[in-house]
């Protein structure tokens, strides 16, 4: 009987010292300090992050495509003709070099436009050397009157990028709220596990000490051996409770380190000291809180603006379908002479003035590129659209839920720990019981089991509640605003 008993208070100071007690203290993590620590190293968010950079270097490149371009052109050509026809061969030797200088670029509307200067330099060998200058100044349009003309067709990858950037700044703001849910539910089950350890140790502690009071009892004769033995099937059986429940700690401490942006997760590490959750006072109102999602969360922002990204693709794939007609026309002054300088002063003195105007037809004889894409663009506008009223209704449900969740929670709380209080009373009448040999050892483990029972279901209910706050805030999108959080750039 003495080694049975030195074996189990053994295994309870091995359970004290093990490798949860033996730790060096920890400052305490507050809830705060891990959503900071969160929002500045969670990976999934980092990554996230980068959206917002990429969209907005797409948009510079899609404005970029109205910046004009500066053209400069430098060629050479050479000619030769030899001609025996007559008694005498003749031999033409002709080279050109031509120099040029265009602004060229694209208008909002489709217009093709280009501000060009260029000289063109002869040299003809025949008879002796003949230089000529031929110098040209002005420009030429290419206006499309149907097909690429107007703001539809042309802005198209502006206003899509537009969208985009601002689809990534949601998609970020929504990846923070994901982020910040994550830490609050980890941190919540982390102290619930630290709940769960600190119950199983207070139990076995009771079940210790009842056993020893048991033995004491056996020795002068006032319970059987019986019910010695008995208690100490019950003290031993804690030890495996609280074995899981140091188990859970680390793992559970390990999935908040991660969210917080930890990189090892090694046994030896210190446990956290945490600081106990206070859970926000939130006021339900079903209809006004499915309102508040609609305009709050951003996955739902972010479908609208994919069917206005949609709509924007479409309204360009329908001006896809039209042919081509296009009116070119130029206007410019011509300059000809032995002398560049002379060449040049023609055309700064707007002589010999050219004119050109014409339209250019392109009529494919199928169409089925332009109404294939059309019909896509069609189809994935509407997708767009029914997928928003199936997330509308997927949003009514979850806020719902989320607050069937918080009313529930409540009263789970306030039932269990009425429960706890009067398992607690019932133990201590029981144990007063037998104290007056009026009940049995059987009867006060069952209390004893109450106890610890109702005692983890109060836990479970609290950390349900915890939980349901939570959730109630990421589904109506109010999670940062509900912890005073400012994203960058917002």
């Amino acid at each position: 009987m003495r080694r049975l008993k030195l074996l189990l208070l053994l295994a309870a100071a091995c359970a004290a010292a093990g490798p949860l007690a033996a730790q060096e203290p920890s400052p305490t993590l507050t809830l705060d300090d891990a959503i900071r620590l969160a929002l500045q190293r969670n990976k999934v968010l980092k990554v996230t992050s980068y959206l917002r950079g990429i969209s907005r270097a797409d948009l510079l490149a899609a404005r970029g495509q109205f910046d004009p371009a500066l053209v400069l052109n430098r060629s050479f050509s050479q000619s030769q003709f030899t001609s025996t026809l007559g008694p005498i061969p003749v031999a033409d030797n002709t080279k050109t070099d031509n120099y040029s200088v265009a602004l060229q670029g694209v208008l909002p509307l489709g217009t093709q436009y280009t501000l060009t200067g260029s000289t063109l330099e002869v040299r003809d060998n025949y008879n002796g050397i003949s230089r000529n200058y031929q110098t040209f100044g002005g420009f030429q349009v290419v206006q499309p009157l149907l097909k690429g003309f107007g703001l539809g067709a042309n802005l198209v990858n502006v206003r899509v990028a537009k969208a985009n950037r601002t689809i990534s700044d949601l998609a970020y703001r929504q990846s923070a709220i994901d982020t910040v849910t994550e830490v609050i539910l980890a941190y919540s089950n982390l102290q619930l596990a630290h709940d769960q350890l600190d119950a199983a140790r207070r139990a076995r502690s009771v079940a210790v000490s009842f056993m020893e009071d048991n033995e004491k009892s056996f020795k002068i004769g006032s319970v059987s051996q019986s019910d010695v033995i008995t208690s100490r099937a019950d003290a031993a059986q804690y030890e495996e409770s609280i074995l899981l429940a140091e188990r859970a700690v680390r793992d559970s401490q390990n999935q908040l380190r991660k969210l917080i942006g930890e990189d090892t997760f090694l046994e030896d590490e210190p446990l956290f000291t945490l600081a106990p959750m206070v859970v926000p006072d939130v006021t339900v109102d079903r209809r006004a809180d499915l309102e508040r999602a609609l305009n709050t969360r951003p996955d739902y922002r972010q479908q609208r603006l994919l069917i206005a990204k949609n709509r924007a693709l479409e309204s360009a794939a329908v001006n896809g379908v039209l042919p081509e007609v296009d009116f070119v026309g130029g206007y410019g002054y011509n300059g000809s002479s032995y002398s560049f300088t002379a060449s040049r002063q023609m055309v700064q003195d707007h002589q010999n003035p050219s004119v050109s105007a014409g339209v250019t037809v392109t009529v494919p004889l199928t169409f089925a590129v332009g109404r294939g894409r059309m019909r896509a663009a069609r189809l994935q506008r509407a997708q767009s659209e029914e997928d928003l009223r199936r997330l509308e209704a997927d949003i009514a449900v979850s806020v719902s839920n989320a607050a069937g969740q918080i009313e529930t929670s409540r009263k789970r709380v306030a039932a269990d720990e009425v429960a706890y209080s009067l398992a607690k009373q019932a133990l201590e009448a029981e144990e007063k019981k037998k104290k007056a040999g009026t009940s049995s050892t059987l009867y006060v483990l069952q209390q004893q089991h109450s106890v610890v029972n109702t005692e983890i279901n109060v836990s479970y209910a609290l950390a349900s509640e915890r939980q349901a706050v939570a959730n109630y805030d990421h589904e109506l999108g109010t999670t940062l605003e509900r912890h005073q959080i400012t994203l960058a750039d917002e």
